[in-house]
């Protein structure tokens, strides 16, 4: 079976290593995503992301996640544009993610950013996730 949606299935591995306890996790490389865990590990829900070459032109994610008092730094992650419904929005209807406590991810023209620089550089976007 192929993969539809490796945004979605990226942000469940994350998810799912979380929730199992794990110290980290892998995915296949690609720019959007890699630049999805780089705002996680900026705004401190993951310690750390890395690239690593497998073989010769391929690559992988590597997300060494974060566990504040034995719980996993991120409470939840949701997908909030699918391959079927896509969301976009403008820099003034960003949506709040629990009143600044967390985080949306936005792809812009400017590259992947979060909601507080999106806002702050004017540029709205698709919607990829949430994060608190």
């Amino acid at each position: 079976m192929s993969v539809h949606d490796t945004i979605g299935d990226f942000i469940t591995v994350i998810r799912n290593a979380g929730k199992a306890g794990k110290a980290s996790c892998t995915y296949p490389h690609s720019n959007l995503r890699f630049g999805l865990a780089s705002i996680l590990k900026e705004r401190g829900f993951v310690d750390n992301c890395s690239e690593n070459e497998i073989e010769k032109g391929i690559r992988n994610i590597k997300v060494k996640l974060k566990y504040v008092n034995g719980e996993h730094a991120i409470r939840g992650i949701d997908r909030l544009s699918t391959p079927g419904r896509r969301s976009y929005c403008g820099y003034k209807d960003i949506p709040s993610v629990l009143g600044g406590l967390g985080i949306s991810i936005l792809s812009t023209p400017a590259g992947i950013m979060d909601d507080k620089s999106a806002r702050k550089k004017k540029l709205g976007g698709e919607l990829i996730c949430s994060v608190w």
